[in-house]
C-alpha cells in the first residue's frame, strides 16, 4: 500500500502552522478574486483556500498565485482525481477535499500538491491513517459533532491533527483552537458576501486582523 512521504506531511504541516485561521473562499466573480485575497493577505492571513464551488475557482487559483507569490494558495472542495489534476496544473500549493475515497487518498500520496483529506468519522480517518496521513480536515465540523467530537477522536488517534471547517464562526473559532489536536480552523466568516459585493476590501482586512488576534490568544 502506498505511503505518504515525510515531505508531504511536512508540507501540510507548513500550511496548517502558517495561519491559525484559513479562509474558505468561493469566487462568484473572477474580478473579485485578487482584491479579495489581497485584502485577506494584508490582514495577516498567508494561507488561502480557493474552492471549486463555482466555475471561477481554477482561474482564480492561477491569478492569485501570480498576484500573491508569498502566500500559500490551495484548492478546496476537490472531489475527484480529475479535479485534483486540474488544480495542480492551475498552480495550487495544497489540496483540500470535503471527504475521502481510496482513489483520492492514493493519488494524494504521489501528487505534487499535498493533500489535506476531509473526514467526519473515525472510519474515514482510519482510511487515511493507513496511508500515512496524519493531518485531516474535519468537515462539516459543527454538524459532525464539533468540539466534543474532536475531543473524542483525540483518544484513539493521539498522533492526528485537525483543521475543522464547516459552520464555524469568528466567535466560536477559539473553542476549537483551544484543543491540542487542532492546528487551524477554516471558515467563510472571513469572506462575508455583503462586503465582497460592496468591494469593501478594507473591512475584510479588518475581519482578518480581528480573527487572528482572537485565534492567537488561544495558541
Amino acid at each position: 500500500m502506498p505511503q505518504l512521504s515525510n515531505d508531504h506531511k511536512l508540507q501540510v504541516e507548513k500550511v496548517l502552522t502558517r495561519s491559525p485561521v484559513i479562509p474558505v473562499i468561493t469566487v462568484h466573480r473572477l474580478a473579485d478574486a485578487v482584491p479579495l485575497c489581497k485584502a485577506l493577505y494584508e490582514g495577516g492571513i498567508g494561507v488561502l483556500e480557493i474552492t471549486l464551488r463555482t466555475e471561477f475557482g481554477l482561474a482564480a487559483i492561477g491569478e492569485v498565485r501570480k498576484a500573491l507569490p508569498n502566500a500559500l494558495v490551495g484548492a478546496g472542495s476537490v472531489t475527484s482525481i480529475a479535479q485534483y489534476r486540474d488544480v495542480e496544473l492551475a498552480g495550487a500549493q495544497f489540496v483540500i477535499t470535503p471527504g475521502v475515497t481510496e482513489a483520492v487518498l492514493e493519488f494524494g500520496v504521489t501528487s505534487e500538491a499535498p493533500l489535506l483529506p476531509g473526514i467526519s468519522t473515525a472510519s474515514e480517518l482510519m482510511m487515511g491513517h493507513i496511508h500515512g496521513y496524519r493531518h485531516f480536515k474535519f468537515f462539516p465540523a459543527e454538524v459532525a459533532g464539533g468540539v466534543a467530537a474532536l475531543k473524542a477522536l483525540a483518544g484513539p488517534f493521539p498522533d492526528v491533527t485537525f483543521c475543522p471547517t464547516g459552520g464555524i464562526r469568528q466567535d466560536t473559532a477559539a473553542d476549537y483552537l483551544k484543543l491540542d489536536n487542532v492546528a487551524a480552523v477554516g471558515g467563510s466568516w472571513l469572506t462575508p458576501a455583503d462586503k465582497i459585493k460592496a468591494k469593501d476590501w478594507a473591512a475584510i482586512s479588518d475581519i482578518a486582523r480581528a480573527s487572528l488576534v482572537d485565534a492567537r490568544g488561544q495558541r
